[in-house]
């Protein structure tokens, strides 16, 4: 009975000396990985001549790729009874939903993704025929929305895929390597996994021969580096704030930004101003980076970071 005590004080995170049960990494990296492979596969079990935006290919990866979603949290109980580990806080607090600090979680991060992306904003506002007052307009016209929710592509790439790529890659995935590697290491590893999903693109652009084959490597090895980057900083943003709608909220808007058109900015009429802003975004980002993301206005310590077996200067306010 002492012994069996004494494994259960090893196992329970949260407390002073914890000691990751053995083989723990092995099991959380498989985990990923078959997850990562479940998702991507899903994207894969319709057969089908049709290219990747066609609307009747789109539906059917809806289908599949929801209830892998779905079932993703079942892979994190799984992992937890698996390896003995015992939590504190509940899967779903674990997972980042939960209703602690969410208004600071919702406004915070898309902000602090948003003044990165002032240079890219300015030349959006410069080059765009509207009025400000007709944005606004627009943004509070319920048909625009509705012809947004009518389009395929736009609910893929603005709604469906942050949520399920989010839950899967950030809130499902984090919880299981944050133990065994730490805050620090589980941000730059779980953007791996995520990079490499996004490797599946090759596999259409040589299948419908859309590209030199020099010009399809080039762009994934562009395309892993991009999404590694982008993961990494969502990783960041979801253990430090313990959200899941941060994330969620920052992959959507960035979806709909693209990559920053720095080719363009450098050509363009009012190129100084352009390029001014892009370096301020940049500026500002790095100086407001970690007071947007403060722990201190999410609930304290965030759940994420209770499974740290040794305090991390990422989870302090």
């Amino acid at each position: 009975m002492a012994a069996e005590n004494s494994v259960t004080e090893q196992t329970e995170l949260g407390g002073d000396g914890f000691v990751p049960p053995d083989g723990l990494c092995w099991v959380s990296v498989l985990s990923c990985l078959l997850l990562a492979c479940s998702y991507v596969g899903s994207l894969y079990v319709w057969r089908s001549d049709l290219p990747r935006d066609h609307p009747t290919v789109i539906k059917r990866r809806f289908t599949s790729v929801l209830i892998v979603s779905g079932l993703s949290p079942l892979f994190v109980w799984v992992w937890r009874e698996f390896t003995g580990v015992r939590t504190g806080p509940s899967l779903l607090a674990l997972m980042g939903m939960r209703f602690e600090g969410l208004i600071p979680a919702v406004v915070l991060p898309l902000l602090l993704t948003m003044v990165l992306f002032l240079g890219p904003l300015m030349q959006l506002a410069m080059d765009c025929p509207w009025s400000f007052m007709d944005g606004i307009r627009v943004a509070f016209d319920p048909w625009f929305w509705m012809l947004c929710f009518s389009d395929m592509r736009w609910l893929r790439n603005q709604v469906v895929a942050p949520l399920t790529e989010e839950l899967v890659f950030r809130a499902c995935m984090l919880p299981m390597l944050v133990p065994c590697a730490g805050p620090s290491t589980a941000i730059f590893t779980c953007p791996l996994f995520f990079g490499v999903a996004h490797f599946h693109h090759v596999i259409e652009l040589l299948r419908f021969r859309q590209g030199t084959l020099s010009g399809i490597f080039l762009s994934a090895v562009f395309q892993f580096s991009y999404t590694a980057v982008f993961g990494a900083y969502t990783a960041f943003i979801f253990i430090r704030t313990g959200h899941l709608m941060g994330p969620v909220l920052c992959h959507s808007f960035c979806n709909y930004m693209g990559f920053p058109a720095i080719s363009t900015a450098l050509e363009h009429p009012h190129r100084i101003t352009v390029l001014s802003s892009y370096l301020l975004g940049v500026v500002l980002f790095l100086l407001f980076l970690f007071p947007f993301t403060d722990p201190s206005f999410y609930g304290v310590p965030t759940p994420v970071c209770t499974l740290a077996s040794s305090p991390s200067s990422l989870c302090l306010s």
